[in-house]
Formats: structure tokens, C-alpha cells, sequence
């Protein structure tokens, strides 16, 4: 019985080689952020903004929770249309720590909009949602690329400023943030990073 002749290992260094470089290449320009996305979530909470006005009032709250579970529904779908055309599964690698770092953030939001709003404290809302969110995204994106995390922080300076400021007008302030911030980063992300 002939014996099968060994590969050299020249040639599988080469193949590891390949895998490797590819692995980087793809670890290095995707990331799982939407940024097609990202312009739509930001058309939602212009939207919400025209439709909610100033009064903080119970139907101000209602109109941002919906546009917030529209804008969630939005970019989940995106990010699996993203993953799905870059031939990566959304929960693993960076979907998933992305999703690790954003939810928590999300869930104090929550927690905290109840609370003041049952307080009666509804103008610390804008504020506390940016500063919320923007923390999200920094610890979520911060294995993702450079944009990702600069746009969090971007949000946190917002909801600081809206914080340690009387908001009088909250829907400008939602509009520029929420708005505003992901329609601009939405296109920076589309166009260097793709979709």
C-alpha cells in the first residue's frame, strides 16, 4: 500500500496565511451598526419629534416609546441585512458585542423613564435618554469601528448639555439628536463602511 506523501508545510502556511488575512480584513471593515439604518431611525424620531411637539405631557411619551420600538425594529433589520450580506451570522463577533454593551444602557433607560416620568421630573427625559443612549453605543461600539463609538459620544455631550441646561423646546433637541446625529452618522457609516 503506497504511502500518501506529506504536505510540505510551506503550503499550509500559505492557507493559514489566507484565513488570516481574510478573517482581518473582514473583522477590520465590518461593522455591525447599520448605517442605512441608521438614516431611517433618525427619519423616525424627525417624525416623532413633528408629531409629539413640546408639551411633555403622556402623549409626548407615547409618540417617543413608539418611534423608539420603530427605530429598534429598523436597525435590528438592517444590521441582520448588513450581517447576512457580509456573510456573517448577527450574533457573533461584533452583533454580539455590540448587543452586550448597548443593552444594559437601554434597560436603565427604561427603568429611569418610568420613574421620572411618574415623578413628574418628564423634562429630564431628553437628557437622560441622549446621555442613556450615547452610553449604549460608546460600550457597544467600542470594538466596532471609530465612527460608532465617537457618534456615542457625541449623544452623551447632547444629553449632558440638555442635563445641566433647561430644555425648554424638548423636540428641537430630540430632532438634532436623535434625529439629527443618526441621519448624518447614518450616511458616514453607509458610504465608508457599507449599508
Amino acid at each position: 500500500m503506497p504511502r500518501a506523501q506529506p504536505v510540505e508545510i510551506h503550503e499550509r502556511a500559505i492557507d493559514n496565511l489566507r484565513y488570516i488575512r481574510r478573517t482581518i480584513e473582514r473583522a477590520g471593515s465590518f461593522t455591525a451598526v447599520p448605517g442605512a439604518g441608521g438614516v431611517v431611525m433618525g427619519s423616525i424620531a424627525l417624525l416623532a419629534a413633528w408629531i409629539a411637539g413640546p408639551e411633555t405631557g403622556a402623549r409626548w411619551l407615547a409618540v417617543w416609546i413608539a418611534a423608539a420600538i420603530a427605530a429598534v425594529a429598523v436597525g435590528a433589520a438592517a444590521a441582520a441585512l448588513k450581517s447576512r450580506r457580509a456573510g456573517l451570522p448577527l450574533f457573533s463577533g461584533p452583533g454580539r458585542k455590540f448587543l452586550a454593551g448597548f443593552a444594559p444602557a437601554m434597560l436603565a433607560g427604561a427603568l429611569l423613564t418610568a420613574v421620572l416620568f411618574r415623578a413628574g421630573q418628564a423634562v429630564l427625559l431628553p437628557g437622560l435618554w441622549m446621555l442613556l443612549y450615547g452610553a449604549g453605543v460608546v460600550s457597544g461600539g467600542f470594538t466596532s469601528v471609530r465612527v460608532v463609538p465617537f457618534m456615542g459620544a457625541c449623544f452623551m455631550a447632547a444629553g449632558a448639555a440638555a442635563l445641566l441646561t433647561t430644555v425648554t423646546e424638548p423636540d428641537i433637541i430630540l430632532a438634532a439628536t436623535f434625529g439629527g446625529l443618526h441621519i448624518v452618522f447614518g450616511f458616514v457609516i453607509a458610504v465608508k463602511y457599507g449599508g
